[in-house]
């Protein structure tokens, strides 16, 4: 099979976990035969840097013509600690949401049980947590009309849903849930917002056609307290723009990393894969940055292309490696191994088939580690 792929890798720590997930992609079609053709694009801050636009036009029309788009991060400093900055790296991102009709942002969260330890969450509350999010990507607060008085002295950001944008996510929410566990939580604030009210009042209606999926509602501020809780209770969450960009991230805790945690935003004509985690400049550079979610977001990746078998020799090589204990300084500042190697390791386990009793300590040494 042969696809076309454009490659974002964007700022910070974006181009070396984007590397790392572009090598997870050269196993697979080594192993499985398939053909994968990069197109490199510039967003973010290094576009700006470049051309003075966090996504040129060249860009959206090679995600366009892309069969998926492999997306790295975005931020810099120099744009994020200047609130006067005209043109922001963000921007980037957020138009080419628009542009490529990237409505629904689906974020799984799994926990390994062999992290459960570094989570900062008790064991007792967490085992057993295996959820998703499915959040609104192109409406609500972010995308409404904003601004200030003449004075400067009061500001102003608008949100506003229609019914068509809540049922579009919300339908993949529903046949989501019909596939995993059958509930589905929404999580608005209807006691509050009239969107909140239009969510609850769409949802309601929809769930008639989905009679197998139990249906709860929960106000936003009890989510975020429950994910903390008990975890586990969920199965599939629905939600809006700026509730499903808090209540994601505060899940990702959950796991000990939010370098761990992959999504996929599903647009009209193509669709987006990318770590939720940010740029991270500190680390860039260092070949310390924690690859996994990147190279999870090649598995949904490859899901969405209806390549499931790889999809899951993904997944079972990423759950091989950090069962054998190798991970990066954030899941383990004391015994840890680089960005690249993770990589490495994860790429072999692909193309390779390394019985499942061996041990990895030679594995850097030049020899394969059979025992």
């Amino acid at each position: 099979m042969e696809k076309r792929i454009a490659v974002l890798p964007g700022d910070g720590i974006g181009p070396e976990v984007i590397k790392q997930a572009k090598k997870v992609l050269k196993a697979v079609a080594h192993r499985h035969r398939h053909t994968f053709t990069y197109d490199v694009a510039l967003v973010g801050a290094a576009a700006i840097d470049e051309t003075g636009n966090p996504l040129p036009e060249e860009t959206i029309d090679t995600c366009r013509q892309a069969d998926a788009v492999l997306f790295g991060a975005i931020g810099d400093p120099k744009y994020d600690n200047n609130p006067n900055a005209k043109v922001r790296p963000e921007q980037g991102l957020l138009q080419l949401r628009k542009s490529l009709g990237l409505y629904a942002n689906i974020r799984p969260v799994q926990l390994y049980p062999s992290l459960i330890e570094r989570s900062p969450l008790k064991e007792d509350r967490i085992k057993g947590t295996d959820l998703v999010v499915y959040r609104e990507l192109t409406g609500g607060i972010y995308f409404g009309e904003k601004g200030r008085d003449a004075e400067g002295k009061m500001a102003f950001d608008n949100c506003s849903y229609s019914i068509y944008e809540i049922e579009r996510v919300a339908k993949m929410a529903f046949e989501a849930a019909q596939r995993r566990r059958k509930k589905l939580t929404l999580v608005d604030k209807a006691n509050v917002l009239e969107t909140s009210r239009l969510w609850r009042e769409t949802v309601q209606v929809l769930s008639i056609n989905y009679p197998d999926v139990e249906v709860e509602y929960l106000f936003v501020d009890n989510a975020a307290m429950q994910i903390i809780q008990r975890p586990s209770q969920f199965d599939v969450i629905l939600t809006e723009n700026m509730f499903g960009d808090i209540i994601s991230d505060e899940a990702s805790v959950i796991t000990g990393s939010i370098g761990l945690l992959p999504s996929a935003s599903v647009g009209e004509q193509t669709s987006l894969f990318e770590p939720i985690h940010g740029s991270y400049p500190e680390a860039a550079g260092k070949d310390i940055a924690n690859p996994v979610a990147a190279i999870l977001s090649v598995a949904l990746l490859l899901e969405n292309l209806e390549m499931h078998k790889e999809a899951a020799a993904v997944r079972k090589a990423v759950q091989r490696t950090i069962d054998h204990g190798l991970v990066t300084p954030d899941l383990n500042p004391n015994s840890h191994v680089s960005c690249s190697k993770v990589g490495d390791v994860i790429s072999l386990l692909i193309e390779t088939d390394i019985p499942s009793e061996t041990t990895f300590e030679n594995l850097f040494e030049g020899s394969l580690p059979f025992i």
